[in-house]
């Protein structure tokens, strides 16, 4: 069984041991300049790297341990439509005309990484199609609400709502009373995603180093980032360390994301009866409750069955006992399955669930994007578009998601998940009771 998490390698998941992009890079050593530094090697950072380095940047990526080592190579693979969650709350501070850019965003997010996927020819077992999963009557009015605004807007792919008799066709469990088909998300590998997509940035010039975490920023008009054994003096410079950057490095961004914990499991290679009798179609899934499940099938027919987010900042004791009777609940067939491989890791989440993108107010040539909240495959490509966007000068789309005003959590980095821990409590309490 594999632990959740070494100090530099990667965690010891399903993904790890099926990695196809071997490359390492080294550790900053030397001071060096560059038009952008960007701090972190996950989706974030290395989707800003390759925008920014085809409109004739030069880049320079600052890694703390390996590339995807957080939450990108670790996550539960699943590439959904959308960014945020509730876009009309947020009408008061961006306008109607705001919603609907992001609206858009959500869906363009989508194709930014199957562009990319198909650009570099990276082997990270793309699949399309997906379900939402209704558990109750509350959630298939939420489908259909989603469903009517897709199709008012347009949306180019296949949509379906599926009440309980239909929904053989697409999963073996009688827990769901209906979903909605979207054929426009999908799954994949995404530790093989942002390491392809890191060796694609390299080959466009971009400098990639690992071991390499920054230490201390000097603000100015050339920001100064320091490492224990170098530094890169820049231009401009974009933090995104997500829930890895940390009220020391700067405590701006440091205290409006809350590092969480998020966990899977990984089956044995299923049979292709085992496979016809639960996800006959190879889609993903995720139901619409608040402590979630998800799930789908790997490249070589694993169930990869994740959710159990934890905001105490404790990782459970044994995450396959944690899981197991939630697969177990959803899969009754599959009892007795052997399960190869456990891990978790850290996801940023944000008070209001919006992808924190914006400018340091005290340093305008110092971006941010984090707080994705668990829905970062997608959100994270956005992300690296939009501050390209903005800073080769046009900052339209940007400047929506940085009118977003967004809370710094209460009571410091020791009382900050606690805090959380207990109103998310609250609310999966409230949930159970409706």
């Amino acid at each position: 069984m594999a632990s959740t998490s070494s100090k530099l390698a990667h965690t010891q998941s399903y993904y790890a041991a099926t990695a196809k992009y071997p490359q390492r890079y080294p550790e900053l050593t030397e001071s060096i300049t560059a038009d952008i530094c960007i701090v972190g090697g996950g989706f974030s950072g290395v989707n800003s790297a390759i925008e920014l380095a085809l409109r004739g940047y030069s880049v320079v990526v600052l890694e703390a341990n390996k590339i995807g080592w957080g939450a990108s190579g670790r996550n539960g693979g699943e590439l959904i439509r959308g960014i945020g969650h509730g876009i009309e709350q947020f009408t008061n501070q961006i306008g109607k005309d705001g919603v609907e850019a992001i609206n858009q965003m959500g869906v363009e997010a989508v194709e930014i990484v199957k562009d990319r996927v198909g650009a570099f020819n990276i082997d990270c077992d793309l699949t399309m199609g997906y379900c939402d999963l209704a558990l109750k009557p509350a959630h298939m009015k939420e489908l259909e609400d989603d469903f009517n605004g897709l199709k008012q807007s347009g949306y180019a792919h296949e949509i379906r709502m599926l009440d309980k008799e239909a929904m053989p066709e697409v999963i073996g469990s009688e827990r769901y009373i209906g979903g909605m088909l979207d054929m426009g998300s999908g799954h994949l590998h995404p530790l093989n995603l942002v390491t392809g997509e890191a060796a694609a940035a390299a080959s466009l010039g971009v400098q990639m180093f690992e071991d390499s975490a920054a230490i201390e920023i000097i603000k100015g008009n050339r920001p100064v980032v320091k490492t224990n054994k170098g530094q890169v003096t820049c231009q401009y410079l974009l933090l995104a360390g997500n829930a890895y950057i940390g009220n020391k490095l700067e405590s701006y961004i440091g205290g409006k994301v809350l590092p969480a914990g998020s966990y899977i499991i990984a089956t044995e290679p299923l049979t292709d009866e085992q496979v016809q009798s639960t996800i006959p179609k190879n889609m993903a899934f995720a139901d619409l409750s608040i402590a979630l499940d998800y799930y789908h099938l790997s490249g070589d027919n694993r169930l990869l069955f994740g959710g159990l987010c934890t905001y105490s900042g404790k990782d459970p004791k044994d995450i396959t006992g944690a899981l197991l009777p939630n697969l177990e609940r959803v899969f009754p067939q599959l009892k007795g399955t052997n399960i190869d491989f456990e891990w978790g890791g850290m996801i940023g989440i944000g008070a209001n669930r919006l992808p924190q993108i914006g400018r340091l107010p005290d340093a305008p040539n110092i971006f941010y994007a984090q707080a994705y909240s668990g829905h970062g495959v997608n959100a994270t490509h956005m992300a690296g578009k939009v501050i390209a966007e903005a800073i080769s000068g046009t900052a339209e789309r940007f400047d929506v998601f940085a009118r977003v005003k967004h809370m710094t959590f209460p009571g410091g980095p020791i009382l900050r998940s606690p805090l959380l821990a207990i109103g998310m409590t609250y609310h999966k309490i409230k949930e159970i009771l409706q």
